[in-house]
């Protein structure tokens, strides 16, 4: 049996992801699936965001202490970015299909459990839980996407909307949550994302055909398929991760020197640092995050990027949440209203994958950072409520084009360069770091702003609030100067000429196929002419 794919590289003829075989749908199915799969995306953001404007119901119904708080939202992004990898292994070595169904589907029971919550405990073990059911959709639904979708065109349009709608689940889900919160009760945030998870689960079942069951990277041992799941190297790094995020979400409530962050801080880089150098040992095609994977063109720099998308929009979202409603008063459905233009403009930016055939990525992407910096910069100086509608407002509108635009045109970008052998552990690792942007974020905007208020003013004041505005200001800084510097413009375009002359192929030999049926088809006919000749010709002789 043959082994992983070689590495990726400009002289590669290593098929990338818009080379993938074609399943015969017809148009009409491709786009329903297409949706389904949006909508799941769209449901497993809602799920992590709708929260937020449930947290103060949640804190007095629950009894929920202050520093627990951040439970309710990390328990969530902690088992789904930890679990993203271990998917999109699944995903790639057994069914994508049947990982989408269950995890769908699961997903909407532990929701249903959720909104019937008697106690904290309860309801945090059910959020960690969902979020493990949601990993196992995000590399399922991208795997079967581009092989429904091989054509690059196409292809690059379904990434884009299905990157758009997890961006615009993340940015409208402070809104469904608050009108949920507001007209009916905190238990229907869960029971909405059941009501949606449980028909796509359903739909998938019936609608995605058996063949795209076949696993996508081929089974060089004769053993049973789990024993290629490099169960030891995922236990590891899905530990670290846990730690990791564990340490950073317990910064706002211990404080950067103590041992309950610097303990599980430490020994998680240790466990990633040699989670990596034991990758570097196994075999390729059993390694979870094969060593080859870092040498795809640009991909180091496009993961990177994909941490700012929901830095930014947990950033502005919890900031500004927090301050609306405890410090100005304004009311939850006035201050989701006033979210509005974050969702707005997602979904407007999230057509903007055609871009893509008239300029590199890379120029779109510096773009997008560009704004970005000008909306972080408005945001740290909106200090007021009068300030709405001559900082935030602006601010929500550039900054969030911006992030829409890093969100969608990193992930064409980084799927038009990876070989379809590997589309769930691409999109793992893709969808890790968006995770990891978002928990990062969270857990040192809380940091900044609690050490800056102790000195400056308290809650109430905006210092703290800007700080972590300006520091936002700093990272987004420093990803413009890396893909200035480390994009490279060159390989994408001999990978784009890679791909046409892949096509080239394929439609010559698709042709020739064509020409060969064509020619059999007619042998037939001029086996009867010649008959029919030679008969005529007999007769006339017995005539003579």
């Amino acid at each position: 049996m043959s082994s992983d794919p070689a590495p990726h590289t400009a002289s590669s003829l290593t098929p990338t992801l818009a080379q993938s075989k074609e399943h015969r749908l017809s148009t009409f199915r491709k786009y329903v699936l297409l949706a389904l799969f949006c909508a799941a995306q769209f449901i497993d953001a809602v799920s992590g965001s709708a929260l937020f404007a449930a947290i103060p119901t949640l804190v007095k119904d629950l009894d929920i202490a202050e520093g627990e708080t951040a439970w309710i939202i990390s328990a969530f992004q902690l088992t789904f970015a930890a679990f993203l990898l271990i998917s999109g292994r699944i995903s790639d070595i057994y069914s994508p299909k049947y990982a989408f169904v269950v995890g769908a589907f699961i997903l909407g029971c532990f929701s249903i459990g959720a909104g019937f919550s008697p106690d904290k405990i309860t309801l945090i073990v059910l959020r960690a839980l969902s979020g493990v059911c949601a990993s196992l959709t995000i590399p399922s639904a991208l795997t079967l996407l581009v092989n429904f979708f091989p054509d690059p065109t196409e292809q690059g349009r379904a990434l884009g909307l299905f990157g758009g709608c997890g961006a615009i689940g993340n940015a409208l889900g402070l809104i469904i949550g608050a009108v949920f919160v507001e007209f009916a009760t905190w238990g229907w945030v869960f029971w909405f994302v059941a009501i949606v998870s449980i028909p796509i689960s359903g739909a998938c079942f019936l609608l995605v055909p058996e063949d795209s069951t076949r696993s996508n990277r081929d089974h060089t041992s004769s053993g049973p398929r789990w024993k290629s799941l490099d169960l030891g190297g995922i236990s590891v790094l899905t530990i670290a991760l846990t730690l990791f995020i564990f340490a950073l979400t317990s910064v706002s409530e211990a404080g950067w020197g103590s041992a309950r962050v610097l303990a599980p801080l430490i020994i998680s880089i240790f466990m990633m640092v040699g989670f990596f150098y034991y990758e570097t040992k196994i075999p390729p095609e059993v390694a979870s995050v094969p060593p080859s994977t870092w040498f795809l063109p640009n991909f180091p720099v496009l993961v990177a990027l994909a941490a700012l998308p929901y830095f930014w929009w947990s950033t502005a979202s919890t900031t500004y949440t927090t301050l609306w409603q405890t410090v100005y008063h304004w009311s939850v459905i006035s201050t989701a209203l006033r979210m509005l233009p974050i969702g707005a403009f997602c979904l407007f930016v999230s057509f903007s994958s055609g871009l893509t055939k008239k300029i590199s990525p890379k120029y779109i992407l510096l773009f997008a950072e560009i704004l970005l910096m000008v909306a972080t910069i408005l945001e740290a100086l909106a200090d007021s409520p009068s300030k709405y509608w001559s900082f935030v407002f602006p601010a929500f509108i550039i900054g969030s084009s911006g992030a829409m635009l890093t969100y969608t045109h990193s992930y064409i970008a980084i799927f038009r360069a990876s070989p379809p052998a590997m589309a769930g552990t691409v999109g793992a690792i893709f969808n890790c770091a968006l995770q990891l942007g978002s928990a990062v974020g969270l857990a040192i905007d809380a940091s900044i702003q609690t050490s800056v208020e102790a000195k400056h003013g308290g809650p109430t004041h905006y210092n703290g609030r800007a700080a972590a505005f300006w520091f936002l200001l700093a990272i987004i800084g420093v990803a413009f100067i890396a893909v200035l510097v480390f994009y490279r413009v060159e390989v994408e375009e001999t990978s784009v000429v890679a791909d046409t002359d892949v096509e080239a192929c394929s439609g010559s030999l698709e042709m020739q196929k064509n020409s060969e049926k064509i020619e059999v088809s007619a042998a037939p006919l001029e086996k009867a002419q010649a008959n029919h000749k030679s008969a005529r010709v007999n007769g006339a002789i017995e005539v003579v």
